[in-house]
């Protein structure tokens, strides 16, 4: 990987980072369970790819790293599908 394979990658993973703060500020705001498990999601993808630039991972089809976004985009799927569930409503 090149030195600018790496910055792309470190870009990827500071705008995911980015994107996680802010949903951990909203959560902090609101207590909602859905924008903490956004934030989740997005620091393990963060994570992800600060690990894929550190180390030197061959492209495969059903490596690691693809397991590890599997699992990050599953749980925002659980978040959605939390947050849309029916409630009874408060009286």
């Amino acid at each position: 990987m090149d030195r600018y394979d790496q910055m792309a990658v470190g870009a990827i993973a500071m705008g995911y980072a980015v994107a996680g703060l802010f949903f951990l500020r909203f959560w902090r705001n609101t207590r909602d369970r859905l924008f903490l498990l956004f934030a989740v999601a997005l620091f393990v993808l963060a994570v992800n790819r600060v690990a894929y630039g550190l180390l030197v991972i061959e492209e495969q089809p059903g490596g690691q790293q693809y397991w590890v976004r599997l699992a990050a985009f599953a749980l925002i799927l659980l978040a959605i599908l939390d947050k849309n569930r029916s409630r009874p409503p408060k009286p």
